[in-house]
């Protein structure tokens, strides 16, 4: 089982960016998983996610953003601003989200970089009223995109991209389960990499084909006789994205003996069991699948406690790690709710860890983590 192609994906991208692009290709980056990639590949543009996981550009960041934000938002302007993300130097547009007051700020800064779209989300995800703006938010993207690509989104188009995109998040999940397997070799920061390279296939059928090559190489492994057991301390990973780069606590967390199964963030499997219905109307079906995600911008976020209540139960859950980046004020708040959420009901331990990108409090997280492993 080789997972090499899956742990440098995003640089062995870049290739098929250039081809892409030689190709005449158009190529929109993008930041949020509220991005919908099958309007956007229906559109004839290739999305790819831009860098935002790493602590060095956030002091040419702060240049013009305040150091209380969130390290998330100012390693990816700082990255915009310093050009050392090819994936940004390769976008044509950029579209974005208003998931957060600072991102919604500093986005007005990154769009007097390149041609950008905000798509404007409702506060919440209940009622008639807020889907209603959401269909006119992804419509109002679909025509930014159909003045950068001239092609315009059909229905057959849109339909087969749905059916592509549903492929290739069963295969991810599907994956995620069988690496959770208390005889399965792979990581977390093994699954944090193919997780993470959904974000970066130019070219998806090509990449459903490599996911299903993975998956069916793993499932193979795990029937093998007499494969050693993990008895580690199961952990479910919560909270803000983390990526290479900004992985301390995973890190730490493996370093200790324990074992993060599953990670529920955005670059985790927040979203992967919400599938695009492929009846009916497939705009409405993509609007309303995307609506859904259960992410902290919404109020209230009760679809939230549900994932990860489920999650535990797949995945075997002994406890939850809540990692939050300071100045994340969404998710730092939603914290306590998941908490009595998690004590309460779901009765296994919890811990809130709220961090940056920094290394400075590397041993502060080692004894804190420590302690909750132990005492879980």
């Amino acid at each position: 089982m080789d997972i090499k192609h899956f742990i440098n994906f995003s640089e062995l991208s870049i290739s098929d960016l250039h081809t892409w692009k030689e190709e005449g290709g158009k190529v929109a980056g993008v930041y949020c998983i509220y991005a919908p990639i099958e309007l956007i590949r229906a559109a004839g543009v290739a999305q790819v996610s831009l860098c935002g996981k790493k602590q060095a550009p956030i002091k040419e960041a702060e240049r013009d953003l305040p150091a209380s934000l969130c390290p998330l938002i100012k390693s990816s302007y700082g990255y915009a601003l310093n050009g050392t993300c090819p994936f940004f130097t390769a976008s044509d547009i950029l579209i974005a989200e208003t998931t957060c007051d600072g991102k919604k700020k500093m986005y007005e800064l990154m769009g007097k970089l390149k041609p950008l779209h905000l798509m404007h989300l409702p506060h919440t995800q209940q009622g008639t009223a807020p889907f209603e703006y959401w269909m006119m938010s992804l419509r109002e993207l679909e025509d930014f995109l159909f003045e950068c690509s001239k092609v315009k989104v059909s229905a057959e188009g849109l339909h087969n991209q749905i059916v592509l995109q549903n492929k290739i998040r069963n295969e991810l999940y599907q994956i995620a389960i069988l690496a959770a397997n208390e005889k399965s070799p792979l990581t977390a920061r093994d699954m944090l990499a193919i997780q993470e390279s959904k974000s970066f296939a130019v070219f998806p059928d090509k990449y459903l084909a490599r996911l299903t090559a993975l998956r069916t190489s793993l499932a193979t492994f795990l029937k093998q006789p007499n494969l050693p057991a993990s008895q580690s301390l199961r952990i479910l990973m919560t909270g803000c994205p983390v990526g290479k780069g900004s992985e301390k606590t995973i890190r730490i967390t493996e370093e200790l003996g324990a074992r993060v199964v599953c990670m529920e963030n955005c670059s985790g499997l927040k979203g992967m069991t919400l599938p695009v219905d492929e009846t009916g109307d497939p705009h409405e079906a993509l609007a309303r699948r995307y609506l859904k995600i259960p992410c902290s911008c919404m109020t209230p976020n009760q679809s939230r406690l549900e994932s990860i209540e489920e999650m535990v139960s797949t995945f075997k859950v002994d406890a939850i790690m809540d990692m939050t980046w300071i100045g994340c004020h969404t998710y730092n708040a939603e914290s306590t709710t998941l908490q009595r959420f998690v004590e309460k009901k779901l009765k296994i331990p919890f811990l809130h860890i709220e961090t940056d990108y920094s290394e400075s409090d590397t041993e502060q997280l080692r004894t804190r983590i420590e302690a909750f492993i132990e005492l879980s």
